[in-house]
């Protein structure tokens, strides 16, 4: 693993690249700011899931979905260094245990603020809630909007990519689906 001054003079070659003038004042200082911001960019990278889903409660019964939608997040697609972002919607059905529903907002969080793709984050997502939670089905959908389509390449302004998995009940019961597709697409709560 690189040091950060290292990381910072790799910054520095690629102003270099880009800009004939890399030390004007605008830029003296964007090797340390690139780099600092990184830090919080990618900060999934010092993260895990067993971490952020270790605090479950009892359940008390509770076997009907659990559906958190609607969770913005911001990822870099590892392909382009280009920034993705939309939102996720993750579902569970719980046997014995629940967790703490900003612990879905963390656990989508954690995936999006690594070097991605979108396809990784949504799998991920999906297995984490079933190695912590063993829930009876577990459902994760994420539909976002890619800097590589749209400032380069084939720059389609309003494509929305969608990807999903399906696990346990979610998976065998189309009744379960259709339960859920309900339940994503039904009226926002009014302020």
């Amino acid at each position: 693993m690189s040091t950060r001054e290292e990381a910072e003079a790799a910054v520095k070659t690629l102003l270099q690249y880009l800009e004939k003038d890399s030390e004007r004042e605008g830029l003296k200082n964007t090797p340390k700011r690139v780099i600092d911001s990184w830090g919080e960019i990618f900060a999934g990278y010092q993260q895990n899931s067993a971490d952020v889903l270790e605090a479950t409660f009892n359940g008390e019964g509770y076997d009907g979905i659990v559906l958190l939608r609607d969770i913005e997040f911001n990822s870099t697609c590892e392909h382009h260094l280009q920034p993705f972002s939309g939102r996720a919607h993750v579902a569970y059905i719980p046997v014995e245990r629940i967790v703490g529903i900003s612990k879905l907002a963390r656990i989508v969080e954690m995936h999006g603020r690594r070097l991605q793709n979108q396809e990784r984050i949504t799998k991920g997502i999906a297995d984490d809630l079933e190695k912590h939670l063993s829930p009876l089905g577990t459902a994760v959908i994420i539909e976002a909007r890619h800097g590589c389509m749209t400032c380069r390449g084939v720059r389609k302004q309003n494509a929305i990519m969608t990807t999903s998995a399906m696990r346990g009940v979610f998976f065998e019961k189309a009744e379960a689906r259709t339960e859920l597709m309900q339940l994503i697409r039904s009226a926002p709560l009014s302020n």
